[in-house]
């Protein structure tokens, strides 16, 4: 497996919208393997394809990943089809978006349909961290940041502070 190399805000790529992925084959089974070990090697809890500059309607989920309730979710094609009117706040941090942490409000509950790593229809609902992070990472797949959910000046400031890292870790 290999570690890819992270897109960090505010590269355009991260605003762009996902193809979706035709059918599940090995290549994409090893892809989204070297994003798991990405995502792990950077301390994330999830990842998304554009989220190393490749733009595909694909994401990878572990909650606890290298810990004992370890538990991989490959989604090909996600969609969220039922979202609770109830919100939830989670203080998100984002891969693409080092450093920058804000509490986000997003609903609490959702019902999410995607394709798993062996070509299979999935159905998953979700709540608390695993609805949140499904929700943020739909969210990489559709072109959207976390930051985009904050006020214009949180997003600004938290945008030149990415903008400040990006050029001093290039």
């Amino acid at each position: 497996m290999a570690i890819l190399e992270l897109v960090k805000a505010p590269d355009p790529r991260l605003k762009l919208i996902s193809e979706p992925v035709p059918d599940v084959d090995r290549a994409l089974r090893r892809f989204m393997d070297d994003m798991l070990e990405t995502m792990k090697d950077a301390n994330g809890i999830g990842l998304a394809a554009i989220q190393v500059g490749v733009p595909k309607s694909v994401a990878v989920i572990d909650l606890d990943p290298g810990g004992p309730k370890s538990m991989p979710v490959y989604l090909v094609n996600p969609r969220i089809v039922e979202a609770s009117e109830e919100q939830s706040t989670y203080h998100e941090g984002c891969l693409s978006v080092p450093e920058i942490w804000e509490d986000v409000d997003r609903p609490a509950r959702l019902t999410v349909e995607f394709t798993d790593e062996k070509g299979r229809r999935q159905t998953i609902k979700a709540d608390g961290l695993l609805a949140t992070c499904l929700q943020h990472e739909i969210d990489h797949i559709n072109g959207l940041l976390f930051i985009d959910h904050l006020s214009k000046l949180k997003r600004s400031i938290a945008l030149r502070k990415s903008a400040k890292l990006k050029r001093k870790n290039p």
